[in-house]
């Protein structure tokens, strides 16, 4: 089953008697991204933070976000220099515009601010390091439920798209006989008008016919398109991170839509190739997030 880069897990764990929260959310990238909005992630445990979430969550652009609930400010060291700067900065805004109102929550404000309650210079307790290791992974899992659930209806989605794209074609194809009796005709028409006495070569007519309807044939283009589609199905089916090839498999069959509608000379089929045009873009929108 394939899995969405959109993703949102959670889990709570205890440390020194006081509850950590850890979410992860996650959206599609090309690669894994991770980005860790904490300053109860020290430094120097960051790289292997980062290792974690790769490994887990393969691709798409990560965030991992760790608070605390019900500490008191007294229980966590306080980053003065920081907390001072912020201080000036926003009562400099206040004395600026007064119309702002009650400003108490100033303080509290300021201490939600990552970096302000630090922890960054800590060395870790290993015990509770594992601890938030064990958070961490939960999270993690839980977000892959959230993308695997996603990745159900993906797939039910562009599924039924492919399928739409291969009964346009099928409808195209209806009109193709009297697409080339058409051309035969305007053909022939346009000899007429030239007048009435000039005879042209039957054979050599004949000729210059086949070559005509020859450059305008999309044999090739529906075996093509309907191989992509088929190939595309069956990546959908039984890959397990089929993302980037999917995306190259939807680049082909555009190819092929694009020649088909260069080739097809016709309204009603011209018709069904901006519709399949328009079916492929939802595709590929679907495909970016594909893990």
């Amino acid at each position: 089953m394939i899995l969405s880069m959109t993703g949102y897990g959670r889990a709570e764990i205890t440390l020194e008697g006081v509850k950590i929260v850890i979410e992860i959310r996650s959206v599609n990238g090309k690669s894994a991204d991770v980005g860790i909005k904490s300053s109860l992630i020290p430094r120097s445990k960051e790289p292997e933070i980062r290792r974690l979430l790769a490994s887990k969550l393969q691709r798409g652009t990560i965030d991992l976000f760790l608070y605390s609930e019900g500490i008191g400010v007294g229980d966590r060291p306080i980053n003065r220099a920081l907390f001072d700067l912020y201080y000036r900065e926003i009562q400099s805004i206040i004395d600026e515009y007064p119309e702002l109102g009650d400003q108490s929550q100033i303080v509290g404000t300021i201490l939600r601010i990552p970096e302000v309650l630090d922890r960054k210079n800590e060395e870790p307790n290993e015990t509770l390091w594992e601890v938030l290791l064990q958070g961490i992974e939960l999270a993690c899992k839980e977000v892959n439920i959230f993308r695997e659930n996603e990745g159900q209806q993906l797939y039910k989605d562009m599924i039924q798209r492919v399928e739409l794209i291969e009964s346009l074609l099928a409808e195209a194809e209806v009109y193709e006989g009297s697409r080339l009796e058409k051309v035969k005709e305007r053909l022939r028409n346009k000899l007429r008008e030239v007048g009435e006495n000039v005879q042209p070569d039957p054979n050599r007519f004949e000729q210059e016919l086949i070559y005509y309807l020859e450059k305008l044939d999309i044999t090739e283009e529906k075996v093509r398109l309907r191989q992509h589609c088929t190939f595309f199905k069956q990546t959908l089916m039984s890959e397990d991170f089929p993302g980037r090839k999917l995306g190259f498999i939807s680049q082909e069959i555009g190819r092929e839509i694009n020649t088909l509608g260069s080739k097809a000379n016709q309204a009603d089929i011209q018709r069904r190739v901006v519709a399949m045009k328009d079916e492929l873009e939802k595709i590929k929108e679907q495909v970016m997030n594909i893990l």
